[in-house]
């Protein structure tokens, strides 16, 4: 029998405080029982307070990188987090396309440290043309999936429209149910097929849907359904949410060895 760790890759920036991108989902993987192999897509400038800069890797600098881990190992699953400019979504496009058979997960943030970027909207349409058609499950908050399709004004569209694209699972997060709770819907291309409520926690530091696409890839890369990798994933988050630790002036950063501290 193979006994190695799943293998799951993680396509995504590298964030210094560790609060997100590449050192978290190397966390967030560990923690679960994979291996992590990365791709690093933009080199950022920040603390636990606030990302202030972000400089993207050249294309053809990511297309190496991909290519060397994908045609080296045998890759489980794949996340994808922030891209940093259109050129390096279309150059991913040209490696994934190769291999269909690789379950996506994607992360759809557009915007990192700047949320009023210029560049935002030609990433949301280049995302959506490129890389949602290779998905097997995309989970955008609801702000991304409003800025996404932009056709539609209500959740239930927003998510018929991105399912439209090709992918095939969409996970949206955050909808605000009461001042103490909040929603996740979990759709396929025949509408809405689970609800998720969640207690409200207190503002934790930015990168926790990273957390939570990272953990629906290794459960995956560890043989699960999609419908037992999102519940599982979801729990995993909370919990590690509901650990932060307060390790800079800035937002806690979520515990993702937040089982390591029970007896």
């Amino acid at each position: 029998m193979d006994t190695r760790q799943p293998i799951v890759l993680s396509i995504s920036h590298h964030d210094p405080s560790g609060s997100a991108g590449i050192s978290a989902d190397t966390e967030t993987a560990a923690s679960l029982g994979c291996h992590c192999a990365s791709v690093v897509t933009a080199i950022t400038v920040g603390d636990t307070r606030e990302l202030t800069g972000v400089a993207p890797v050249d294309d053809s600098l990511l297309v190496e990188q991909a290519r060397a881990v994908l045609e080296d190992m045998p890759v489980a699953a794949i996340k994808i987090g922030y891209l940093g400019s259109v050129e390096n979504v279309h150059a991913l496009h040209s490696v994934l396309r190769d291999y269909p058979d690789i379950p996506l997960i994607i992360d759809p943030d557009a915007t990192l440290a700047d949320k009023e970027s210029l560049l935002a909207p030609p990433l949301w349409t280049s995302m959506c043309n490129m890389l949602l058609p290779l998905a097997t499950l995309v989970a955008p908050n609801r702000r991304e999936a409003r800025a996404m399709a932009g056709e539609a004004d209500v959740h239930d569209a927003q998510a018929q429209e991105l399912l439209e694209t090709g992918c095939r699972y969409l996970l949206l997060t955050g909808v605000p149910v009461t001042s103490c709770e909040l929603e996740n819907r979990l759709y396929d291309a025949r509408g809405l097929v689970r609800q998720f409520l969640w207690k409200r926690l207190p503002p934790a530091a930015y990168g926790v849907c990273g957390i939570l696409t990272t953990a629906i890839a290794c459960h995956i890369a560890h043989g699960l359904t999609i419908l037992e990798a999102v519940n599982r994933s979801q729990q995993f988050t909370w919990s590690a949410i509901a650990d932060s630790r307060r390790l800079g002036m800035g937002r806690p950063v979520p515990n993702r060895f937040f089982w390591a501290n029970k007896d």
